[in-house]
């Protein structure tokens, strides 16, 4: 009993500190608990901001800011973190400022531009373009082909045949609709967000060439003046010697200055006609005539390969121009560097309107020519008079059909003639 007593007042001796640093443990921690938490809290405030921020930044909010007025590694990671915020901040309103910039620049161009996807739906029409296409209506979202199938006709055509093109809407004796309107077509391909999308410019070039044409016109005046100086100056002077070997009676050294002004009279009376056939083109007089035989006719003159469908097709067209006008593309087509192989004449019956095609694989034509191709009197050529392709556009013209120009995949260049049947 008594060694009992004694083990058990030795244990309570033994539990009784313990007893007591575990009391003291448990009336101190929430006391320590309080103030170690209040010690963190702004630590655990910052770190909040600082995630707080990071996700503003990547939601594109750049406004967020963090500050810390305390000391140390935490300060130069603020401090680091600050300076990220305001880059990110700068640039996006300078980004902000050009997308605003490039918007205003788009939508007032006078070209239209209209971006196509995949679906071929319209991703992006500037103002040119709505007005173009929608009647001033927003044209996005819609259907692009939708869209140029309630179009005139000659866009729909440039459209079909793909590629760059220039093409004539409208007449100039339709005096109530503005008379008529000249476009460049031009179609780029690009891939956005990994998907191909295609880019559509037309641009109006009437009143660009309608002051290219005055200057034309001038230069033409130009040209005329000093061969008919060139000319009427030899014949004047040769005149007045004619005149004095007369008066002298030097009647031998006369045919030799009657041959040199004939023949300074002649070259003058072709430089003249040549110019006059163009300013004077007479009214068509319209004829039922055989594609079959009048392509025969042309294979007689120049070398080049048909394409006829149907081949015995019947059209009301005047012969005579119609050849005058052919020839000169055919020709052109020669010059192009074109193998002769691959000069083509294509005739094709469509729906309410024939479309002669003068096809080659020469080198083209690039925008700044291919927009002043059809300017009378304008020419690459170091000889050339520039008449070709602005006499084939009065012959079409003429015949209520119209004229268009683009260059070929692959190479070359297509004249496009539309007549109606």
């Amino acid at each position: 009993m008594l060694a009992a007593a004694a083990g058990a007042l030795l244990l309570s001796r033994w539990l009784v500190p313990w007893v007591a640093a575990a009391t003291a443990v448990l009336l101190l921690a929430p006391l320590l608990a309080y103030h170690v938490h209040r010690a963190f809290a702004p630590m655990h405030s910052l770190f909040r901001a600082l995630a707080g921020s990071v996700a503003s930044y990547r939601d594109g909010d750049y406004s967020f800011g963090v500050s810390w007025n305390g000391q140390g590694e935490l300060r130069e990671l603020v401090d680091s973190h600050r300076r990220l915020g305001d880059t990110l901040r700068d640039q996006r309103l300078a980004l902000v400022q050009r997308e605003l910039l490039l918007d205003t620049m788009v939508q007032n161009t006078p070209v239209a531009m209209v971006l196509v996807d995949p679906m071929r739906r319209v991703v992006l029409g500037n103002l040119a373009a709505r007005k173009l296409f929608g009647e001033g209506r927003k044209i996005e979202g819609r259907g692009f082909d939708d869209l140029i199938a309630g179009t005139d006709d000659a866009v729909r055509e440039a459209f079909e045949r793909g590629g760059d093109a220039m093409f004539t809407v409208g007449d100039d004796d339709d005096v109530e609709r503005g008379g008529e309107d000249i476009y460049h077509l031009s179609r780029r391909t690009f891939r956005l967000n990994g998907r191909p999308h295609e880019l559509v410019l037309l641009r109006l070039l009437t009143a660009e060439l309608r002051r290219q044409e005055v200057q034309t016109w001038k230069k033409v005046i130009r040209v005329i003046s000093h061969e008919l100086n060139n000319s009427l100056a030899p014949i004047a002077s040769l005149a007045h010697s004619g005149a004095e070997l007369l008066r002298r009676g030097q009647y031998e050294r006369l045919p030799n200055a009657l041959a040199t002004i004939e023949d300074r009279a002649r070259h003058l009376e072709g430089f003249i006609r040549d110019y006059a056939r163009f300013a004077k083109l007479p009214a068509p007089r319209l004829e039922a005539i055989e594609w079959q035989r009048f392509v025969d006719q042309l294979h007689a003159q120049v070398e080049f390969v048909a394409d006829l469908s149907p081949s015995d097709g019947v059209a009301r067209f005047d012969a005579a121009q119609m050849e005058q006008g052919l020839l000169n593309l055919l020709k052109n087509a020669h010059e192009s560097g074109s193998p002769a192989r691959d000069v083509r004449l294509s005739i094709r019956r469509l729906p309410g309107n024939w479309r002669i095609e003068v096809l080659d694989r020469g080198s083209g034509m690039n925008d700044a020519v291919l927009s002043n191709a059809l300017l009378p009197f304008y020419s690459t050529k170091r000889n050339g008079t520039g008449l070709g392709l602005a006499l084939a556009r009065e012959i079409a013209e003429a015949h209520g059909g119209r004229i268009a120009l683009l260059n070929r995949d692959g190479g070359g260049l297509c004249v496009s003639l539309t007549l109606p049947a």
